[in-house]
């Protein structure tokens, strides 16, 4: 790892917490908050790659445990991880992570600019939204003590948002590829 690696990471790590500034919003079906975080893990996995991203993540998680108030609605400390959302907390580095390595996998600099954008699109979906899903409705259903049905049909509601994101997070992948072609370098 690299200078130029840590600090790029730590760079988006502050994009994590600068998005966590945004408000976020409740739908009062279900106790975890639309947030604009998820949009910075996404960030990460598509522009910095499988390992630089997940770095990111894990700095982020770090001040959280240390009990800076980072997160989306000022929330930091070791009881965000006991909560509902913790789940989704605990999964932006696997989801960062698995981002990234699509990432990787499917875009290169030889294609086309939609083929760029398609193939972000894609690794944001995979490791943005069902990755992320996977543990955030598990440790949903498990700590609110719901039906895994109920906690899935529940988070159907945040789909349409996260599409979104990752549809953001192709766009700038996509243009970070053209625009700074050393930064892709991924691995």
């Amino acid at each position: 790892m690299t200078t130029r690696d840590l600090v790029l990471s730590a760079l988006f790590a502050a994009i994590i917490v600068a998005l966590g500034l945004l408000p976020p919003i409740s739908i009062g079906l279900i106790p975890v908050p639309i947030t604009a975080q998820s949009l910075g893990v996404m960030l990460a996995g598509v522009v910095l790659g499988a390992k630089r991203g997940a770095i990111a993540v894990l700095i982020v998680v770090v001040l959280v445990s240390i009990g800076l108030p980072v997160l989306s609605g000022g929330r930091g400390g070791l009881s965000v991880f006991a909560g509902p959302t913790a789940g989704f907390f605990i999964g932006w580095t696997f989801a960062a992570y698995i981002t990234g390595y699509l990432s990787e996998r499917l875009v290169k600099a030889e294609q086309t600019g939609i083929a760029q954008g398609i193939g972000f699109f894609i690794a944001s979906v995979i490791g943005g939204v069902i990755v992320l899903y996977a543990f955030g409705i598990g440790w949903l259903a498990l700590v609110a003590n719901i039906d895994f049905g109920k906690a899935f049909f529940g988070s159907m509601a945040f789909v349409p948002g996260d599409l979104a994101k990752a549809v953001v997070a192709a766009l700038v992948g996509r243009a970070v590829m053209a625009g700074y072609p050393l930064l892709p370098q991924r691995t």
